[in-house]
């Protein structure tokens, strides 16, 4: 049974909000169906003109531009939390604080030794081309900063949907480079198994450290073993990278008990899933439905069999 799930990956999550300071008052911000929404700025398109031509952004812009520009950053996998108890709490004030650091550290005037009061003309073209790629790479990083601080300051419930994005970008292409070169699998399996772990820990009681993450790349759903005992004992389990989205970011990986490896039919707020009930056993299909909605924006859905 391949338990290959139908509709994208964000099927089973609802929509999340949140109030974001912006101009005088607080906009909202709204994630559906796999996209970020500005109520309270419905030409969108417009506005991101008028900050290329160099007009100040409004904050729920720049937090669209910034989520558009991460949608597929694996770093961001290094950032989010891996579980219920593991809260990224980041606030509006330190996204401004962050913001006014930057501003008053963006450069100055170059300074010459006092040595070389008329410097040769070379000199200055080198020191001149020097501070252009000093200032061009501190702005990016400055950016980069707060891009992540304010993504972050969204809430729990916009960083998990952030990590799903960005999984499911790379999910199907394992064996691509990322842009600078290098293999995708590290940043995927480590995603995998830091979200996993935990999870094995309230499924079964085993230390996290015991639990042994490997990336499934064949027909079907994967494995889950568990062999030794006391300090031996290991949970070895291969996964595909997209359960991260699938099935972790939909809030379903452990629902009634049962560790949930795949999809079968993806919905909200009913859901079918392959699930298994100890290691080793063979996994059975399972009706899944929220108990219930969130209460606030940055709650996770509550899944029962």
């Amino acid at each position: 049974m391949t338990g290959v799930p139908n509709g994208p990956w964000f099927t089973s999550l609802p929509p999340c909000e949140t109030l974001v300071p912006c101009g005088e008052g607080q906009h909202g911000v709204r994630w559906e169906a796999g996209e970020l929404r500005l109520a309270s700025h419905a030409d969108l398109e417009a506005e991101l003109v008028l900050v290329a031509l160099g007009g100040e952004g409004a904050r729920c812009v720049e937090i669209a531009e910034a989520w558009l520009r991460h949608a597929a950053d694996l770093t961001v996998l290094g950032l989010g939390p891996r579980g219920e108890a593991d809260e990224v709490a980041v606030s509006w004030d330190d996204v401004d604080a962050a913001g006014q650091a930057a501003r008053g550290g963006a450069g100055g005037p170059g300074r010459w030794g006092s040595k070389l009061a008329s410097p040769p003309r070379a000199a200055m073209a080198r020191a001149a081309i020097r501070h252009q790629q000093y200032q061009e790479e501190a702005g990016e990083a400055n950016r980069r900063r707060l891009d992540m601080l304010s993504l972050l300051a969204l809430g729990t419930g916009f960083q998990v949907r952030l990590i799903g994005q960005v999984v499911a970008a790379h999910a199907d292409r394992l064996d691509e480079p990322d842009q600078h070169g290098y293999s995708i699998r590290p940043a995927l399996t480590a995603a995998l198994a830091g979200r996993l772990a935990p999870v094995a820990e309230a499924w079964l009681g085993i230390d996290p450290d015991q639990v042994d993450v490997s990336l499934y790349g064949d027909d079907g759903w994967g494995s889950v073993e568990l062999t030794g005992r006391g300090g031996q004992r290991r949970l070895r389990v291969s996964l595909p990278a997209d359960w991260v989205a699938r099935v972790w970011a939909s809030g379903l990986a452990l629902t009634g008990r049962h560790l949930v490896v795949a999809v079968e039919r993806a919905g909200w707020p009913d859901a079918q899933v392959l699930a298994l009930r100890a290691p080793g056993a063979e996994p059975v299909s399972l009706s899944a439905h929220v108990a219930g909605h969130p209460s606030g924006a940055a709650d996770a859905p509550h899944w029962e069999i």
